[in-house]
């Protein structure tokens, strides 16, 4: 018996340990805990191995709003608004760069080539399902000077 409970502070790590690591991996898992709890996915779009979307969660065909912080931007780096519908339409999802978490709307960055050849990111405020808001621009191949309030 006293071999027993000297062993037992063991166990009872090794149970926490492994109910951890299981509950970490149940977390990676993609799995909706009601529906509508998953972004719906746009038609060609998938989630990776990692669970990482990489073509979602946003209407493409959303109307758009420009905040005065977003054409600020894209007048000092010369990008036009077709640009940025263009970024909108075909750009791929940064989630290192978006938080679908952030209020009062999710952000998401997304990322392309526009028709100009710029390499930009344009950071999306989807606050409905027909409306977006641009909330920046970035080249991210070149340092453009701006002076923004």
């Amino acid at each position: 018996m006293k071999s027993m409970q000297k062993y037992l502070p063991v166990l009872l790590l090794s149970i926490l340990l492994l109910a951890g690591w299981q509950q970490k991996w149940w977390k990676s898992a993609p799995v909706p805990s009601s529906p509508g709890s998953r972004p719906v996915l746009a038609p060609g779009s998938n989630v990776s191995d990692s669970g990482v979307i990489n073509n979602a969660v946003i209407n493409r065909h959303s109307h758009l709003e420009y905040t005065k912080h977003a054409i600020c931007r894209m007048g000092c780096r010369q990008v036009t608004t077709a640009e940025v519908e263009e970024i909108l339409a075909a750009g791929k999802i940064n989630m290192e760069k978006s938080n679908p978490a952030d209020r009062p709307c999710p952000t998401y960055a997304l990322e392309g080539y526009s028709s100009e050849g710029q390499h930009l990111r344009v950071v999306f405020a989807p606050c409905d399902a027909n409306n977006a808001k641009v909330i920046t621009c970035i080249d991210l191949d070149k340092d453009w000077s701006c002076h923004c309030d």
